[in-house]
Order: structure tokens, then sequence, then C-alpha cells
């Protein structure tokens, strides 16, 4: 299978439990690889046999500033079901992390991989 990468998605966004993770917008670093068939896609050089990175970077991004979830398991559950929307998409793996959110660690996350008969 195929694969079509975002790779270090920078967004901001509210994301934790703790009170001043509730007040402000935080970094959230996500990266998102959807697992496709681009053959067609190669043969014909046509957009619509693409899994459009564009258009899906939007959306990640749009979600993940507006979400406002408290854990980061969640907001890689809703921006896997996202990407799971676009019937090219077959599995996702989406990787959400917090810069700087532990001391003496570059980044914390989760990474879930879901795949489309989930």
């Amino acid at each position: 299978m195929d694969k079509v990468f975002i790779k270090d998605l920078l967004v901001r966004g509210i994301i934790g439990i703790r009170d001043w993770e509730r007040k402000r917008a935080q970094d959230i670093l996500i990266n998102v690889t959807v697992f496709t068939n681009t053959t067609r896609a190669g043969d014909t050089d046509d957009i619509q046999y693409c899994v459009d990175y564009s258009t899906l970077s939007k959306k990640i991004q749009s979600h993940a500033e507006t979400a406002a979830r408290f854990t980061v398991e969640a907001l890689a559950n809703d921006l896997a079901k996202l990407c799971l929307e676009d019937p090219l998409v077959k599995k996702v793996i989406v990787r959400v992390e917090k810069p700087g959110a532990v001391r003496f660690a570059k980044s914390v996350g989760v990474e879930v991989e879901r795949k489309r008969d989930e």
C-alpha cells in the first residue's frame, strides 16, 4: 500500500487537563500518514485520484485549533476519523505531540493507527 504523509504540521490550540492549559492555546505538532493506492493517480496524473494533502492539512489544522480536547488521545482519534472520511484513504497513522509539555523532554504525545473497517 502506498503512503501520503503530512510531516510536522504545527498548529496552536487548546489541549490539556490543567486549568492553565484550558486558558491559552499551545503548540500541537501533528504527523499523519495515510495509506492509499496511488497507481491510478500515477498513471493518469489526475488529482481526482489523489489524496489531496493540501485539503487534508487544512481540515486537520482547523479541527486541531478548534476542538479544545482534554487529551492528545482524543485529538488523535478525531483526526484519524477525519482522514478516513476520504474514500481513498484505507488506513491512517496519526501522531499528536505536545512539544515542551514535560520537563527535559522535547515532546510527548500519542500515535494511533486506524483502518477503514474498524
